[in-house]
């Protein structure tokens, strides 16, 4: 992708593969991620003395993330935590003109979108396509934002020719889930992951059958574990926005990835759809 892994954050690197992770690397992704200015205080053998775990263990996780040792990986986190990269995790300042924020609300976007991309897992992502592009009929399912983020969804896969649908009331989910077959799919959409809405629309299709996609940021919650295939936004707090704002960007974007690659597989089929689609809207026009 033309950047080097220092170019991006080492917290959601480690997110973004955590469930991928052994015990002892969770162990010690949990201790970066609960205390990461202790890290840049602290000796490979510091850390490994407090997790009780070998060296070569730590040094095996630094590799796994990319970075030739636990001194590189020190020095990535230090950029992010002690001293964050200015244009983009900058605060918003009382003196700041209305271009001013604009632009660190654009940068912070585009960072969102860089980060997730970075995570992108290739296979993960052609799993997805395939589940959808066998399905009968998908179903979106989101809560709060991320019911904005269904609705969408399903806005755009209405031109597929798959049978979709759409649901942000918790009481339409789970009659919408228990109306799931073997032959459909359950797209769950959380930020957090962990909304209790979320994970019951979840236990309510698959108890039915049904296959399920999750689109999550945190890469160690209930619905990443819990749904077929998962896929992961990356996004960083600042101010005014919090992670579940600027993950809505990466949401989106994943979407219509999906989108795409299913209707550049469907050819004929979604060329019909799509056609069909646009002579209805046609008659909207003056």
């Amino acid at each position: 992708m033309g950047k080097s892994l220092q170019s991006f954050p080492c917290l959601p690197r480690i997110r973004s593969l955590y469930t991928t992770m052994s015990v002892k690397e969770k162990k010690i992704a949990n201790y970066i991620l609960e205390k990461p200015e202790n890290i840049i205080h602290s000796t490979i053998n510091q850390v490994a003395d407090d997790l009780r775990v070998a060296d070569a263990t730590v040094f095996r996780f630094c590799k796994r993330l990319g970075y030739n040792g636990f001194q590189a990986m020190k020095i990535a986190l230090a950029s992010e935590v002690v001293a964050p990269i200015k244009d983009i995790h900058e605060t918003i300042q009382t003196g700041d003109t209305e271009r001013e924020i604009a632009e660190k609300v654009f940068k912070a976007n585009m960072r969102t979108l860089e980060d997730t991309l970075f995570a992108f897992n290739e296979n993960r992502f052609e799993e997805a396509v395939d589940l959808l592009m066998s399905a009968r009929k998908v179903e979106f399912y989101g809560n709060g934002g991320s019911g904005m983020i269904a609705m969408d969804a399903h806005h755009k896969f209405l031109r597929t020719g798959i049978l979709s649908g759409a649901y942000t009331d918790s009481h339409f989910q789970v009659m919408s889930a228990s109306q799931l077959t073997e032959e459909d799919v359950a797209v769950v959409i959380s930020h957090s992951g962990s909304n209790k809405d979320t994970l019951d629309v979840l236990k309510v299709a698959q108890r039915n059958g049904a296959k399920s996609l999750g689109i999550t940021n945190l890469a160690k919650s209930p619905l990443s574990q819990k749904v077929d295939i998962a896929l992961f936004t990356v996004a960083q707090e600042t101010d005014y926005r919090s992670e579940a704002l600027s993950s809505r960007i990466a949401q989106l974007s994943l979407i219509d990835a999906l989108y795409v690659n299913v209707m550049a597989k469907r050819s004929e089929a979604g060329h019909t759809s799509l056609q069909k689609i646009r002579e209805a809207i046609s008659l909207k026009r003056i």
